[in-house]
Parts: structure tokens; sequence; C-alpha cells
């Protein structure tokens, strides 16, 4: 038979040892969520804090014009074109990679199908390329919902409001 006997000291020391431990283990587990929460719509860029484009409230041309400056661009504030357009129920090969465009914006154009919504077309000023650039806006009830910058020519380019998010061709 074989008999242990622990002093009260002892337990209180173990105790003490295993509640320091949860302690530690908690900080070093919950202060990356905590670092995420405070910067939540923020983006940290060289040293510098730059808050994210809000997607919602785009009522006016003014917000419109205010929203793609958050992005950089320089716009003309008169709009080359607006238009109603329907985004299809069915995406083809080229909405699927347009769509995905928009998702790694934070948008998603899926939750749209079918729905009518308006296109602003702007002419960018301040892109550097040998042609003219345009910033399409697709807004549905004072929400942008998806958009591009692009090149006017057949051989240009397409991309995200992000100058580095490229659509893949």
């Amino acid at each position: 038979m074989f008999i242990l006997s622990v002093k009260a000291q002892k337990i209180k020391l173990y105790l003490t040892l295993l509640a320091s431990v949860f302690v530690i283990v908690s900080v070093v587990l919950l202060a990356p969520i905590q670092n995420r929460k405070e910067d939540q719509g923020k983006l940290i860029s060289v040293g510098k804090q730059i808050s994210m484009p809000n997607f919602k409230n785009v009522a006016t041309n003014e917000d419109r014009v205010s929203f793609l400056s958050s992005y950089g661009w320089e716009v003309d504030p008169n709009a080359v074109k607006i238009r109603e357009v329907v985004i299809p129920v069915e995406f083809d090969a080229i909405y699927e990679k347009y769509n995905q465009l928009q998702i790694n914006e934070g948008l998603d154009l899926q939750k749209y199908k079918g729905k009518s919504v308006k296109l602003y077309t702007y002419l960018v000023s301040n892109y550097e390329y040998d042609g003219s650039v345009y910033a399409n806006l697709m807004v549905f009830k004072e929400t942008v919902i998806g958009g591009d910058i692009s090149s006017a020519r057949q051989d240009g380019f397409v991309h995200g409001f992000s100058k580095d998010n490229k659509l893949i061709t």
C-alpha cells in the first residue's frame, strides 16, 4: 500500500502555478483577438492609419466622388454616364471573374442577382495611362455593391477600386 500525504502549502503552490499558467495562456491567446477588434475598419499602411472606404450611405454625386477619392482617384465630378443595369441571375465565366474582383474588394454581387442597380461612370483624371480611364460604380439603395477602374481601349485593363486588385483574364 502506498500513501501520499500533501500539505496544504503544496496544494496552494500548485493551484497558484496552475492559475498563473492559465492567465498567461489566456493573455497570449486573447491579445491578437483584441488587436483585430481595435484595428477593424482600418488599414495599416507604411506606419500610418487609413480608414477603409464606407460602401454605405452613397446617395449623392458628392458621396460617389468622395468614395472614389477614398481610394485615391480624382474624377471629373460630372458622371460621364448614368444607367440602370440588371445583375444577371446566372453568372457566366466572365461575370464570375468580375465578381471575384468584387470579392477581393470586400463586395459580392451574388446577393444582387436579378436586381436592377445604377451604374455611374466617371472619368479618372489622375491615372498615368495613355488613354481614357473610367471609374464605374454599381449602387443599390445608396450602397456601393461593385465597380471597377478600367481603360477604354480594347487591349486595356480592368481592376478593382484598389490598383493592386487586378482582374484575372
